[in-house]
């Protein structure tokens, strides 16, 4: 039976832990020069309808290194959903492909590609969840940390598809995360109340972030969202992360962003910069868990 990734909770715990064991082997593999070409022969679609740089580059990068081929399809070249339906699209695009990665703005797009394809469809992000640049961030904090279980994630800013892909990996993998959120902007309560008590929502930020292990922030006006970036940048103002909000978390705590970051903006650069930041290294892992991702749902591990 195929399978598609478009959330985390798709996965179990234990295929989440199996997808990150590959990462690291993988990643293991490719510092030591040792080829990995687990999925010669196999070609990847990657369907854009937002500009791209991790999405693009890692799926690209990783494919070929895995011995395979990457096709980008760019916003003009299908317009996914106006000249054929999503799932005239897919139904075509799997008699050439074995995987198809999707970066949309709707997350019905992939839900209707995944429906239809009788190959894999990963979500490369959607408006709902971004689920690559999680499971990545997840392998970066065990890079850093040695562990998940018992970790307190402070998420500061809009409870976005970043905001609701964290709530996803705390109720799977046992970690805590605590969202501050302007009021009006909060999460979707859909999806929070499927995280059960692992996630909480507040407006207070000095409260989120006492005593995280890790503090993340995201953009405050996302692509699409533009004609909101004035406003957006007035009610965000008090939730930057900036150095004195980042000394109320833990001593040492991680500052994580999942790029781009507006500097000044969300994340001052001092803070960007500054030694508690791991946000390159989350970038360089999209890289490792995206290959992870497509070797394990081709069952090529």
């Amino acid at each position: 039976m195929k399978r598609d990734f478009l959330r985390v909770s798709d996965l179990t715990t234990a295929e989440i832990e199996a997808v990150l064991a590959i990462a690291r082997r993988l990643k293991e593999q490719l510092r030591a020069g040792r080829q990995h070409p687990l999925l010669a022969g196999r070609t990847l679609a990657m369907i854009f309808e937002k500009p791209s740089l991790r999405t693009r580059v890692t799926f690209e990068v990783g494919m070929v290194q895995l011995g395979g081929a990457a096709i980008h399809l760019a916003p003009g070249d299908i317009r996914l959903g106006e000249r054929e339906p999503a799932r005239d699209s897919a139904r075509n695009l799997e008699r050439w492909v074995g995987v198809i990665m999707a970066r949309v703005f709707l997350h019905g797009s992939v839900v209707d590609l995944a429906a239809a394809a009788s190959v894999p469809v990963i979500n490369g992000l959607s408006d709902l969840h971004h689920p690559c640049q999680v499971l990545a961030d997840c392998f970066t904090l065990l890079e850093h940390r040695g562990k998940l279980d018992g970790l307190r994630v402070a998420f500061v800013g809009d409870g976005n598809n970043m905001a609701h892909s964290w709530m996803d990996a705390a109720a799977r993998l046992g970690f805590d995360v605590v969202l501050a959120c302007p009021p009006g902007y909060e999460p979707n309560p859909t999806i929070l109340a499927e995280a059960g008590a692992r996630a909480t929502v507040t407006t207070d930020v000095e409260a989120a972030v006492r005593g995280a292990d890790v503090v993340y922030t995201d953009v405050w006006a996302s692509m699409g969202q533009e004609a909101e970036a004035d406003a957006r940048r007035r009610v965000f103002r008090p939730y930057q992360l900036n150095e004195s909000l980042v000394a109320k978390a833990k001593p040492g705590a991680l500052v994580m962003h999942c790029l781009p970051a507006h500097r000044g903006e969300e994340i001052t650069e001092a803070v960007l910069e500054g030694p508690q930041s791991v946000v390159f290294d989350q970038a360089e892992n999209r890289l490792h868990v995206q290959k992870a991702i497509m070797v394990w749902l081709l069952g090529a591990a």
